[in-house]
């Protein structure tokens, strides 16, 4: 984007340019981008209480082979992303995928109308919107390096993200407030409607910008020989082999949460409806602390108590959770954990483990995370369905029994975390050094 002539200072910029250093050329191509990922996760998390109903119906012992089914599918879709991106012209990549997603939902509304989900259509619906997400989210960031300036990034991208927060938020309470009015497929029109919004919003900030010289992705980013290398980066380095681990460790332990979720919810509450707004109040919960945590605390504990125990806090809450859940494995209990958890993980974890990446080469920390985000992410949820699938359904072992064998893994992912603060400041004090030194 190319700075414009200096134009007067409205009311608008002089109220948002003591939060935001945004110039006033900059407001309106602020606000759609703002609006843009607004709708994006607006969209999406409507559709997350759906998703979980889908999960709830199909049952625990289903839900295992579906994280087998989005594995593959994310292996697949990952270099073929990438395909799309290196052949197809940029400004007509999300416009296309958006369309095609909004088909997709309207095709999901009329198989419901036509009669209630059965398991089919619940499985094709769940993994549709673990593919979906991916890549609604994943375009959004591409747009926004085609149409901002590295310089402008730094100073705009927090502002922008605030819109994502904001309709993270949104999203559980319009299902709240309209699930009685619209009924179940009505929310998927709705999720369509946000979604058409974004595809809106991104083409009047294209014709906004245009002139903009797109920002190209890495050659290879997302095929399979990137995969590959980000394997072979993380093998041989210690400290992204403990990131990795750090990771697959915080997946299981999560989708024993998840999956126990799914199995409490249902016996609880047998009517369907009833499920979702319960799942969109989980998701209030989870946004509100989230924005709390990100706010200001995120921040001043890495400072005060350093990365290392900042990401070691979600595996704290992960054995008070095991251990809240042996002793009493109800609605109330599995409904706080996902609370704490989640928004844990999204304020304070997440932040964290992007901190760790920047002390490795600039090769190392985009394959790495590619390769952990994807393959180690979504393996280590389809390794953990089975391996519980195989104690509780096949040893028989109960809820209590598997949540305190689960106590020393949690134990050693705390291990980790600290392990890898050490090392992320003893790196960066070596980094600081290296750069002080005379040339």
């Amino acid at each position: 984007m190319t700075a414009a002539t200096a134009t007067p200072t409205s009311p608008l910029h002089r109220l948002l340019s003591g939060v935001v250093e945004v110039e006033p050329h900059e407001l309106k191509a602020l606000g759609w981008s703002f609006a843009l990922f607004f709708s994006v996760l607006c969209s999406y998390y409507i559709l997350r209480p759906l998703r979980e109903e889908m999960g709830v119906t199909l049952g625990r012992d289903r839900l295992q082979g579906l994280f087998t089914v989005i594995f593959v599918v994310m292996l697949a879709a990952v270099p073929v992303f990438g395909w799309i991106v290196a052949n197809v012209a940029r400004r007509y990549i999300l416009p296309v995928v958006y369309l095609f997603f909004i088909c997709c939902l309207a095709g999901f509304w009329l198989a419901w109308i036509a009669g209630k989900p059965g398991p089919l259509l619940a499985s094709v619906f769940y993994v549709w919107v673990n593919v979906y997400v991916m890549f609604v989210v994943s375009l959004f960031w591409s747009c926004m390096t085609d149409v901002w300036a590295s310089a402008q990034a730094k100073r705009l991208y927090g502002a922008i993200s605030v819109g994502g927060t904001a309709g993270a938020f949104t999203g559980p309470l319009l299902v709240q407030a309209l699930l009685g009015s619209l009924g179940l497929p009505g929310l998927l029109l709705l999720s369509a409607g946000f979604l058409g919004v974004a595809l809106a919003s991104a083409l009047t900030l294209r014709r906004l910008l245009a002139g903009t010289e797109p920002t190209a992705e890495p050659e290879g980013a997302k095929s399979p020989a990137s995969l590959i290398a980000g394997a072979l980066n993380v093998w041989r380095s210690p400290y992204l082999f403990k990131i990795a681990l750090w990771v697959f460790i915080a997946n299981v332990i999560g989708m024993f949460f998840y999956l126990e979720q799914a199995r409490i919810v249902g016996e609880a509450i047998r009517t369907p409806a009833d499920r979702v707004l319960l799942f969109s109040r989980i998701e209030t919960g989870v946004s509100l602390l989230t924005m709390l945590l990100q706010a200001g605390l995120a921040g001043r504990l890495m400072r005060r108590i350093g990365v290392g125990w900042t990401a070691g806090l979600l595996p704290v809450g992960g054995v008070i959770g095991l251990v809240a859940l042996a002793v009493a494995p109800m609605l109330a209990t599995i409904v706080a954990i996902m609370i704490m958890q989640r928004a844990m993980s999204y304020g304070l974890s997440v932040p964290a483990m992007r901190v760790l990446y920047t002390v490795v080469d600039s090769e190392d920390k985009y394959r790495a995370q590619n390769f952990v985000d994807t393959v180690v992410y979504r393996g280590g949820d389809a390794l953990a369905g089975w391996g519980f699938n195989l104690l509780g359904k096949g040893a028989g072992l109960a809820t209590s029994s598997i949540a305190l064998m689960a106590l020393p893994l949690a134990a050693w992912w705390l291990t980790i975390s600290l392990r890898l603060g050490r090392e992320q400041a003893e790196r960066a004090g070596e980094a600081a050094v290296g750069s002080d030194s005379p040339r």
